[in-house]
């Protein structure tokens, strides 16, 4: 917990990189969640991801170890483990110590790769996932080729971001649109659904006015994965990905995903012009110094036109061990009422 933010890390499924950016035997230093770990992926294509000090004498795996076929090799005396922790080679040893026999030994942490990206399972008492990744169709069709990556790291946390979502009336006053619509949206359990469908005039290359129907569909799985659905004119998908680095920071990557598109077609042009908006001062980097700097008020003065805020703040508090607010009683007056 941080002095802006008293809610502790929540837990959940968040990225911590590119499935493509990690090679077979390649071994990586990253630090998420407010630890150091290594992350390293074997000669098969298997990911592991462990503390950093080797459970023998202290080494740490980050800086100087190595892949050897399934296993990760210490770099001072040359144990090594496969990606459950268990040793599988102590080259002067006549046998595994029979208490490690077969039984991890080194602490590993849950890891997957689905959707083109790395995803660790973060639970602040060491939990096993409740529940996992959801697969997108999108990223196994063929037809959708085209990828385009965009970075940012700031001071802030995973609910105020995904928070934002819900908080209608700030759209016109810090992105200079009109009112958002909250639409349609489910809850179901870790599960939240919303869809926003409208009438939008197109305007052609040529000048020709037309109407047509778009809808943005929104899905939050857990704390850390979120996709948006974006169809009308032109469609594409955009996975947003916030990974809490310690208590007061965040690593957001946005990744857009769409089918291909001629760059001189009239799709392809309002594809820019929608990222564009997307990521600048009318979306996240209009947001971000908001978020570098503002405070989460437990119980903050709202008025009607604010949206949905109290029951997604109810929906998100269940990933937090303990609750939202650690070492407060109850639930928070306003959390009951949104129920």
């Amino acid at each position: 917990m941080s002095e802006r933010f008293p809610m502790p890390m929540p837990f959940g499924w968040f990225c911590i990189g590119y499935g493509d950016e990690l090679a077979p035997g390649e071994v990586r230093n990253v630090h998420y969640f407010g630890r150091d770990m290594v992350l390293f992926r074997t000669a098969s294509g298997k990911l592991g991801l462990t503390v950093p000090a080797c459970p023998h004498l202290g080494a740490h795996l980050g800086f100087g170890g190595t892949v050897q076929g399934e296993s990760l090799r210490c770099p001072f005396h040359h144990w090594q483990y496969d990606t459950q922790g268990v040793i599988t080679d102590i080259p002067y040893a006549s046998r595994i110590p029979p208490k490690w026999e077969g039984k991890p030994c080194l602490q590993t942490f849950p890891v997957c790769e689905k959707n083109e990206v790395i995803w660790a399972w973060y639970h602040p008492e060491g939990a096993a996932p409740d529940h996992e990744v959801i697969e997108l169709d999108e990223m196994s069709d063929p037809e959708w080729t085209e990828r385009q990556r965009f970075e940012w790291t700031f001071g802030s946390c995973p609910q105020e971001i995904a928070e934002n979502g819900v908080d209608v009336a700030h759209f016109k006053y810090v992105h200079d649109m009109e009112a958002v619509p909250e639409g349609e949206t489910t809850y179901e359990r870790h599960v939240r659904r919303s869809r926003v469908s409208g009438i939008r005039k197109v305007s052609d290359v040529d000048g020709n006015e037309y109407e047509l129907e778009s809808t943005v569909a929104v899905v939050q799985n857990g704390a850390g994965q979120k996709w948006v659905r974006f169809t009308g004119f032109m469609e594409y998908l955009l996975q947003v990905l916030v990974t809490p680095i310690d208590d007061e920071r965040v690593e957001v990557r946005f990744m857009y995903l769409h089918r291909h598109y001629a760059q001189d077609s009239f799709e392809f042009q309002g594809l820019q012009a929608a990222i564009e908006n997307t990521n600048g001062q009318k979306g996240l980097e209009g947001d971000m110094p908001i978020w570098h700097n503002k405070f989460h008020l437990r119980n903050p003065v709202l008025c009607d036109g604010d949206g949905p805020i109290m029951r997604f703040r109810k929906y998100f508090a269940q990933f937090y061990v303990g609750g939202p607010y650690p070492g407060e009683d109850g639930v928070p007056a306003r959390l009951e009422e949104a129920s």
